[in-house]
Order: C-alpha cells, then structure tokens, then sequence
C-alpha cells in the first residue's frame, strides 16, 4: 500500500510550501488539515491556496460547508480516510498536510466513543452561560470532571460545553471516555514529517508578516460579506477561528483597528503554542521550518523513505 505522508507543524511554518513540492515530486494529491479552510469563502484568513494552485494539484476537503455550518474531527476522520483510499487508488501519493493537531490525532488514533452534539443540552448550556458566564459552568465542571476541568481556562466556552454536555447525556466525565477508542478503519503505513522552529522569535515574526499580510488582502472586508451573507455570529464554530473572531469584533464595533492586529496577533501566536506542545507529543523530531533548504530537504528524505531507505531525521 502507498504511504501516506503526514506534513504538520504550526501556523506560518511552511506546511503548504512543503506539501506542495512534495506532491509535484511524488505523484501526489494534497488533503487539507485545517479545520477552517473547510469553509467557503473564508479564503484571505486561512491562507487557502487559489484557485491556480488547486489546479496544477488536487487538494481535498477545502471549501465543503458554509461558514453557518459545522464540522466535527469525526467528520474529518471520515472524509479524510475516503479522501486518502481514494488518492490511493489512482496509484498516487496522499500528502496529508495542515495545522490541525486534534484532526491529526484522529486520523492517527481513531476517535473516542463520544456522544454527538446534541442541540438542545448545548442551547440549555450557551442559555446558562449567558446568565451566569463560562466560569460558573467550569466551576460546575469541576465538581463533575475535574481532570478535564483543570486543562481548560473558565472562558474556553467551546471545551467547557462540550465536557458539560458529554457529562448530561452520558453521564460520565469526558476524561474517563477519552481513553476509549472507537476500532474501524485505520489509515494504514505513514510517512510523518513536523516542521518547527528552533526559534520561536522566528515564529512570531512570520506570525506577524502573515497576519498583517492578511489584513492587507482584505481580511475585513471578506470576514463583513461573510457575515451578511450568512448571518454569522461569534458562537459560530467558523467565526471562533483565529483571525475571524477578531475581525467580526471589529465588523461589529467592538474593537477598533490597533486591538483587531494586536489580537489576532496574539491569539495566532497562541494557536502556535498548542500546536508545538501536541507536536512534541507525537513523539516526531521536526525539521527546521525556517532552514533555507527545508524544502528541498525534506522532499529528498520523503523520497528516499518512499524508496525503502527510512525517512532521515534532523539532528536533534
């Protein structure tokens, strides 16, 4: 069976430029990690690749629900397993690249045996939340799952919802059901490449060069049409993704201009905190993301893994 090539690493690190000279090398067609370029139409805030770039190679699982919608990691397991059996099928290479660590984790490890969302628990939730705020519900999660609990801060409203409402329909913590996996189709052999940085300053100035890039593509203005045309608010799923969340609160008059790029500067940068520490936890020593040949040296380790030889790790 054709491996597939895993491509993660955090935002701004150079996946898209990795996968894409991996796909040209290998044969191959790209399915997408990122759980917001799932979306249409949200395009300058995801660094989405345009339409020139889709065209010379495939990419999956972008652009296939609308901002109003939602999209689980079990949904993504799905497709994305589809999407790999399918590329395979045509004798080419899965390149499976993007910045999505829990979508990763899925796709490598199955899912847990969890309940799906139930809209009426999460409107008694989001009702209760609106009265007595998200840190009276993390105190009520507290007594009820204290593990999960002390991972999240008491106004992670989109974790302490979820853990509530696993807890009212099952009865459980969700700490106790995590570690239960769901046996079905495994994705079969892998090659994984990360890419990090040795410096994070490093980081946080292409964090920044990117995010300013953003709002000079107009950012703004597609985030404006995006909410008129479907009626989005904050609580959205799409709307909390980094970038966006920012600027609807200045579409909407809740922050002017200056707070929009120091926000969204901040909260990208801590989108790449999380993204280092599930990487460290996967246990895969990462390549230099910023080292002037990571392309051409990782496209040569993936190519000769590829031929049998093993993928070459960085130096530590």
């Amino acid at each position: 069976m054709i491996p597939a090539v895993l491509v993660m690493g955090p935002t701004a690190a150079g996946k898209s430029a990795v996968a894409l000279a991996l796909a040209k090398r290998l044969d191959g067609e790209i399915v997408s990690v990122d759980s917001a370029q799932v979306y249409r139409g949200m395009d300058v805030g995801t660094a989405k690749p345009d339409a020139t770039t889709r065209a010379a190679i495939a990419h999956h699982l972008i652009d296939i629900i609308d901002p109003d919608e939602t999209y689980s990691a079990a949904q993504f397991r799905r497709d994305a397993l589809q999407a790999i059996a399918a590329i395979r099928s045509r004798g080419r290479v899965p390149i499976v690249a993007g910045g999505t660590m829990l979508y990763f984790k899925a796709l490598r490890e199955g899912l847990s045996r969890l309940p799906q969302a139930d809209p009426t628990v999460r409107a008694t939730l989001d009702a209760r939340a609106a009265r007595d705020g998200w840190p009276a519900l993390h105190a009520e999660l507290a007594r009820l799952d204290p593990v999960t609990a002390a991972r999240l801060a008491p106004f992670d409203a989109q974790r302490i919802q979820r853990a509530l409402e696993v807890h009212a329909l099952t009865g459980q913590p969700l700490s106790a059901l995590q570690g239960a996996r769901e046996a079905d189709e495994d994705i079969g052999p892998l090659i994984t490449i990360a890419l990090a940085p040795a410096d994070r300053a490093a980081l946080h100035a292409a964090i920044t060069h990117r995010f300013d890039a953003m709002l000079a593509a107009g950012l703004v203005d597609e985030t404006r049409r995006l909410r008129d045309r479907y009626r989005l608010t904050p609580e959205m799923p799409s709307m909390r993704c980094v970038g966006y969340r920012q600027a609807l609160a200045y579409v909407d008059g809740g922050i002017d201009a200056g707070a929009l790029r120091e926000r969204g500067i901040a909260a990208t940068r801590q989108l790449a905190k999380r993204q280092l520490t599930w990487l460290r936890s996967m246990d895969v020593v990462p390549f230099e993301c910023f080292a002037l040949d990571v392309v051409e040296t990782v496209v040569a380790s993936v190519a000769g893994a590829m031929a049998g030889g093993g993928v070459t790790q960085p130096a530590r």
